[in-house]
């Protein structure tokens, strides 16, 4: 409010059509970002969330980018379901939680003829800079974040492991419990007397709650694989190969990163040959 109220101020156009994260290393896929989204989506429909990140900027490369919550996302968060089967069944992976909104900048033209002047008096031994490498500390970090985030989605996988064990070992004793007390229903038929009454399972055999596969969805970036294996297994590899997340966006960095410094090298490579 402070700054729609500081826009107004110097007459700039201020209709509120979302927010804006500053973030680091692309790290903004996050469940408070989702939770956020779904608020001022849920609120204003065209709203969308800008993400900025001033380290990749500052590097020379406008980072600087919108989205928006898909509408099937959107019913899920709605229905605040975020179990194994209900992102199953609606289809919900990475590629169909956000969409990219394209963005268009536009300079005014004195803006336009200042840049054309000062590209004018920029000196060519001033560009210098084009070819140098860009430093090994981004590459570090977001090999770091990297990390952290499959020691993330192993420790998930456990959890979920453990809860498919339990589950499995509760039906096993629930089908037991059903047949012990067939055959005595069936002793006690053969000596006259009435059939045990009947008791509610569920009380007996409080299904296992799931856990929760939202943040791991975000996290998640395995390729999904077609398999053909039990139901159960379906849903862990649903989840696990759920589309790309936050490891996607780390894995994306460390490629754009890459790519930029290889096709220095090799300009350097083509004007040292050249010199030669």
């Amino acid at each position: 409010m402070e700054m729609m109220r500081s826009l107004r101020h110097v007459n700039i156009d201020h209709l509120h059509v979302g927010w804006y994260q500053s973030t680091y290393y692309g790290s903004f896929v996050t469940r408070a970002l989702l939770d956020s989204q779904f608020s001022y989506q849920h609120a204003i429909e065209e709203s969308v969330v800008l993400i900025y990140d001033p380290i990749k900027t500052a590097q020379g490369s406008l980072s600087l980018k919108a989205y928006r919550l898909t509408p099937k996302l959107m019913e899920v968060c709605k229905e605040k379901d975020f179990s194994p089967e209900a992102l199953k069944k609606g289809n919900i992976t990475f590629e169909h939680m956000f969409e990219e909104v394209p963005i268009v900048i536009k300079n005014s033209h004195l803006i336009n003829v200042l840049m054309w002047e000062l590209e004018k008096k920029s000196a060519v031994a001033d560009k210098h800079e084009l070819l140098s490498l860009a430093s090994s500390n981004h590459l570090g970090k977001n090999l770091q974040l990297l990390m952290d985030r499959v020691d993330e989605m192993s420790q998930d996988i456990v959890k979920y492991n453990t809860y498919l064990r339990n589950t499995s070992k509760q039906q096993q004793q629930k089908h037991q419990y059903q047949q012990r007390r067939q055959q005595e229903n069936m002793q006690r038929q053969s000596r006259g007397e009435p059939p045990l009454p009947e008791e509610d399972l569920s009380k007996l055999f409080k299904p296992h709650q799931p856990p929760a596969r939202m943040d791991s969805l975000l996290i998640a970036g395995l390729c999904r694989k077609a398999v053909n294996i039990s139901r159960a297994q379906t849903v862990l590899v649903y989840w696990l190969t759920a589309g790309s997340g936050q490891i996607n966006t780390y894995c994306q960095n460390i490629k754009e990163f890459t790519a930029q410094n290889l096709g220095k090298l090799f300009m350097a490579q083509a004007l040292q040959e050249y010199n030669n």
